[in-house]
């Protein structure tokens, strides 16, 4: 058996303030937390939605960066960390403007490049193009994937994840207030109604018009919450168990009961 089946998954996130446009403020948060994830033992670490640039933008167009181009970035960062990194920013790709999210592996290659599906409200709808697939991955001895914001509110696709064996969600998030209550509640809800794990790694503090509420949060596939963080810049690093007791985990998949239309 080795170590990492005895000793579970590290996985870390980091809650911050909005760079406000400054890429290379960005990327030298992202390496500092990075490299302090790795030094405790965390496999992968989540940074919050369009952590490279700042949601609250008119000029993402101007601040976009390819697949490539990002890779190029956050490759050495995650080599030096020695772990997995998975952060938000504008992707500029051929059909337009996407809300795209990539995670790095610790040996610098492209384990996935996910692009938002549930584009919020119709500013998000109008800026960004709307992504059509899922993004699935393996990680630290799981089946791992990479929702954005608002994506994870729909049980749908956490359903049809599960179903595909995902056991960990990384959720880069730029969540604001008065939506207090998906961090809350929705999130840890959707953890245990379909038995995975879920790392989702908001915003905090003020862009724009915007507030962001935080309360970033480490979900465990039963249910429990092993990390919570408030409302100022946090790092969560906890464990994830090797292996959760069957007894203890949803059974909704199997057990749900479809109704036929009735008149």
């Amino acid at each position: 058996m080795t170590d990492e089946a005895q000793t579970g998954m590290g996985v870390a996130l980091w809650q911050g303030r909005t760079v406000a446009g400054d890429r290379d403020a960005a990327l030298a948060e992202i390496a500092r937390a990075s490299r302090a994830a790795g030094q405790g033992g965390a496999e992968v670490i989540v940074f919050p939605e369009l952590f490279l640039t700042g949601y609250e933008r008119d000029d993402l167009n101007e601040l976009a960066l390819s697949v490539g181009e990002m890779a190029e970035k956050i490759a050495p960062l995650a080599q030096d960390a020695g772990c997995a990194i998975c952060v938000g920013y504008p992707e500029r790709a051929e059909v337009g403007l996407c809300n795209s999210a990539i995670c790095v592996s610790p040996e610098g290659e492209v384990l996935g490049n996910h692009r938002k599906i549930q584009l919020f409200g119709p500013a998000e709808a109008g800026r960004f193009v709307q992504g059509s697939r899922y993004t699935l991955f393996d990680l630290g001895g799981k089946r791992v994937a990479i929702l954005i914001c608002y994506d994870v509110e729909f049980a749908p696709h956490i359903a049809a994840l599960r179903a595909q064996g995902v056991e960990l969600i990384l959720v880069p998030t730029a969540a604001m207030r008065p939506f207090e209550h998906v961090g809350e509640h929705v999130v840890p809800a959707m953890a245990a109604n379909h038995g995975l794990a879920i790392a989702y790694a908001n915003l905090c503090g003020s862009e724009a018009d915007l507030d962001y509420f935080g309360l970033s949060v480490i979900m465990e596939p039963d249910g429990k919450i092993l990390a919570r963080a408030g409302s100022e810049p946090t790092m969560l690093l906890s464990t994830l168990k090797p292996h959760y007791d069957p007894a203890v985990l949803s059974t909704q998949a199997r057990d749900f009961c479809p109704i036929g239309e009735t008149g």
